[in-house]
């Protein structure tokens, strides 16, 4: 999983409140078990027209926000089904960072396991971002994860908190078998002890 440490991107304004992971990735593109090619399919419902043409007033169309990679979101954002599948497709198109007031529970600690940084904020804050995203291409965030910050153009700075834990993990770009190999030393000490007391097993 690729390191999260500091993130410096356009930032794209989604303010709907609950996007459920079926507005994320609509459920006729979870036929796969890859994490890549998802992308092109986020938002698909609200990104594309019946014939497959690209809506153009969907923020993610618009030529600024192309190659947004950070979401300032409505309120409960992730809702809805538990699909891993949603942020894969975040990250496929090139989200790193999702601001909001509020997650749903799996979907935010999915993005842990994915590399996304899901940040929640009060609302005035994220009002704040909201405002800042609506530039355009002079929507750019700086996210630092180290020191927990958010800077905005103007050179303000908002602070967010998040568990210590998924911090370590993302700054270390360790996944689920990212921690177990962390440990590598213990579990082959603990086999070979294992192995001298019990020969037979």
């Amino acid at each position: 999983m690729e390191k999260f440490i500091k993130l410096t991107g356009v930032a794209a304004p989604m303010p709907l409140v609950n996007i459920d992971t079926d507005m994320i990735i609509p459920k006729q593109f979870l036929k796969t078990i890859k994490r890549s090619g998802l992308g092109i399919n986020l938002f698909d419902e609200m990104r594309y027209d019946d014939n497959g043409d690209e809506i153009p007033d969907f923020v993610l169309n618009k030529p600024q926000y192309r190659d947004a990679q950070i979401l300032v979101a409505g309120d409960n954002f992730g809702c809805g089904s538990s699909r891993e599948h949603a942020p894969w497709a975040l990250l496929d198109f090139g989200i790193r960072c999702v601001i909001s007031t509020s997650f749903a529970d799996i979907f935010y600690n999915n993005c842990f396991k994915n590399g996304i940084l899901p940040i929640v904020l009060p609302q005035e804050e994220v009002d704040k971002l909201m405002d800042d995203a609506a530039r355009g291409a002079n929507a750019v965030l700086t996210v630092d994860l180290e020191n927990q910050t958010i800077s905005g153009p103007d050179g303000g700075t908002i602070g967010f908190e998040v568990d210590s834990f998924q911090k370590h993990c993302l700054l270390n770009g360790l996944d689920d078998i990212g921690q177990t190999l962390e440990k590598g030393a213990a579990i082959d000490a603990f086999e070979a002890q294992a192995a001298q007391a019990r020969p037979w097993v």
